[in-house]
């Protein structure tokens, strides 16, 4: 099925252009079926490709032109899609994921007026990000790179009456466009010096050993890293992630959990021929990745806002993912992503149907004892908890573990690090599960009267993305348990791992141990820290973690502030004093000669008739003495 891979996101385009050029008079509901029916029928294509790949007849990578996308002098760039074991596995998690999300937004969006528009801009939201991870070249990587970052702003501003969503919108887009820029550097840095976007000729040139300076390789492997920090939000530019909760839940959970956060991991993992000849990006980018999990877990221990607790934990986990790459574990980083999806989305969603219940409350001090009247809600949102806490059994046990255990083999002292970031995720998480569903509603009457479980479009992708959460993570089995690691085993002919430490048994179980046992008892402190507790105002570091390390003001005051005053001084004097001035005087002075001109119109021929004759006499009297 690979010569057909082009319906992928032919579907969603589709959806996208019917449902945006009718969405003004076009039925809620049928806009909501054709959004989720294209995503459904490029799930289906998508399912059909991977068991193609998987199969033994398969000998890829299939590259499938469509056409010539640009082609100037020697610079020729097809628009083309590769269809590998890498490219398969996310058109699964984009596609499956994201018809879960689409489904889901038919129940939660029904009352919005503008839901049809909405499912438009879900669908390009797709389209885009599916476009990035088929991509035969870094040119139509970048064409979804770019994509996606649209659509993120268009989503979290999509109430955009409220001048707090604009902002976050906003802050979004020009972040990203910082990080863009890096990438777009890398991209003209790899053209230059090898005269190719596509990956199989660039690596091509890579593993043949190409006569090329190692700053070469350097500068290209961090410009695509600046990209990364800026798309997968790692330290400095992760401060637009939280703020993307602006937009409605089900947004939150395509953004954090199948789409857009995970462009920058796949396009490291894209790129692993290039980072593993620059080993000293990899040190960067796992200190930033540990950096980044350490900083916003921190943050989410604190935080109040339901949404904002989990916005800080896909943070934090996408910090485990670059640390995971910057070991040399690339196919650990791909694995996280994966299970990360499942039970990032059932969070997500599952704080969707929580402030549903609440009429849109999302702080978790006025909720409470929602479990009794919330079943399904609680019991897939504990599983999604436990997962991404590493309990034993769960898909986030095993990604979570083969990251710590290759850290481990790397650096004893990086391990330790994560570990305590492992530790804060599992207590910020159940803490947040039991201030909302555990001890007595701590709500209004109304809100108490109004509470009930969501409606089965809701509650039916919670239950299939438990189930994910759950079963997800054992085709990634350690060796410790498997003589044959089948994620692995499957991403080999395009993703290997550089640089990875094999550990012994013993040592696996040992780490493993620890891990669980950690996580345990942080468990434990939660249930404990949130049992009969009064809500005071907090103080000292509580009072910093709460306003997030005061990043964002830091930013204000030395970044946006000063660009503000820099801005209004160069409008003053620049633009309305400079060339505004200078334009105006010149229309002056026209303006001025013309009224002078003017009293020489007598209206009388003969004074017009004098005056021509008497010019004439000087300039033939000023000619004739020039000559001489």
């Amino acid at each position: 099925m690979s010569h057909i891979v082009y319906l992928v996101p032919l579907f969603p385009l589709i959806g996208f252009l019917i449902n945006g050029l009718f969405w003004k008079s076009m039925p809620k509901s049928l806009g909501g079926a054709i959004g989720s029916l294209a995503i459904l029928a490029s799930f289906i294509v998508s399912l059909g490709i991977f068991f193609e790949v998987r199969s033994a007849g398969f000998h890829g990578p299939v590259i499938v032109r469509l056409f010539d996308f640009i082609s100037s002098g020697t610079l020729h760039v097809p628009f083309a899609f590769q269809v590998d074991a890498l490219s398969s596995l996310f058109l699964l998690i984009i596609t499956g994921v994201g018809f879960l999300i689409h489904v889901y937004s038919t129940s939660y969006m029904h009352e919005d007026e503008g839901m049809v528009k909405y499912f438009a801009y879900l669908n390009l939201f797709v389209f885009s990000m599916l476009l990035l991870v088929l991509g035969a070249n870094y040119v139509i990587m970048f064409i979804g790179w770019e994509g996606v970052g649209l659509c993120s702003y268009l989503l979290i501003g999509f109430w955009f009456k409220n001048r707090d969503y604009t902002n976050a919108a906003k802050k979004a887009f020009v972040m990203n466009r910082i990080g863009d820029l890096g990438f777009l550097v890398g991209m003209l840095l790899v053209l230059f010096h090898f005269g190719t976007l596509s990956y199989k000729e660039l690596f091509g040139m890579m593993n043949s050993g190409v006569s090329v300076s190692p700053s070469v390789y350097n500068w290209i492997a961090l410009c695509f890293f600046i990209g990364a920090t800026g798309k997968s939000a790692q330290i400095p530019l992760y401060t637009w992630l939280p703020d993307a909760m602006a937009g409605p839940t089900p947004v939150s959970a395509l953004i954090h959990a199948a789409t857009m956060v995970t462009a920058g991991i796949y396009m490291i993992a894209r790129s692993g021929v290039l980072y593993s000849l620059t080993p000293g990006v990899l040190h960067v980018v796992a200190f930033i990745g540990l950096a980044t999990a350490i900083v916003a877990a921190t943050i989410a221990i604190c935080q109040y806002d339901i949404k904002k607790v989990l916005a800080y934990s896909t943070v934090s986990q996408l910090g485990f993912m670059f640390l995971a790459l910057g070991v040399g574990a690339y196919t650990t980083a791909v694995f996280h992503v994966m299970t990360h999806a499942f039970f990032k989305a059932l969070l997500f969603l599952g704080s969707g149907s929580v402030i549903h219940a609440m009429g849109g409350e999302q702080d978790i001090r006025k909720m409470g004892g929602l479990g009794k009247h919330m079943p399904v809600t609680r019991a897939t949102f504990l599983i999604g908890c436990l997962a991404i806490s590493g309990i034993p059994g769960l898909s986030g046990f095993f990604s979570k573990d083969e990251i710590l255990a290759n850290v481990f083999g790397h650096s004893a002292v990086l391990y330790i690090f994560a570990v305590m970031a492992a530790m804060m995720t599992a207590f910020y998480m159940f803490r947040l599960y039991f201030y909302t569903f555990g001890g007595k509603f701590r709500g209004t009457e109304e809100q108490h009267h109004h509470l009930h479980e969501s409606p089965a479009a809701m509650t039916i992708p919670l239950v299939v993305l438990a189930l994910l959460s759950i079963v997800g993570g054992y085709v990634g089995l350690p060796s410790v348990m498997s003589h044959h690691n089948a994620f692995a085993s499957f991403l080999a002919p395009v993703v290997k791992n550089f640089g990875v430490h094999h550990l012994s048994h013993g040592t696996e179980w040992g780490l493993m141990g620890l891990s669980v046992a950690v996580s345990v008892i942080m468990i434990g402190v939660a249930y404990s820290t949130t049992r009969n507790v009064e809500f005071k105002e907090n103080t000292g570091l509580a009072k910093v973690l709460e306003n997030k390390w005061y990043i964002d003001e830091l930013y204000d005051a030395t970044i946006v502030r000063p660009l503000a005053a820099l801005s209004k001084l160069m409008d003053t004097w620049a633009e309305r004093r400079g060339i505004d001035g200078i334009v105006n005087g010149v229309g002056k002075t026209v303006r001025w000669g013309g009224d002078r001109l003017r009293l020489l119109q007598s209206g009388h021929v003969g004074s017009y008739i004098f005056v021509m004759v008497l010019g004439i006499v000087i300039l033939f009297t000023i000619s004739f003495f020039w000559v001489k």
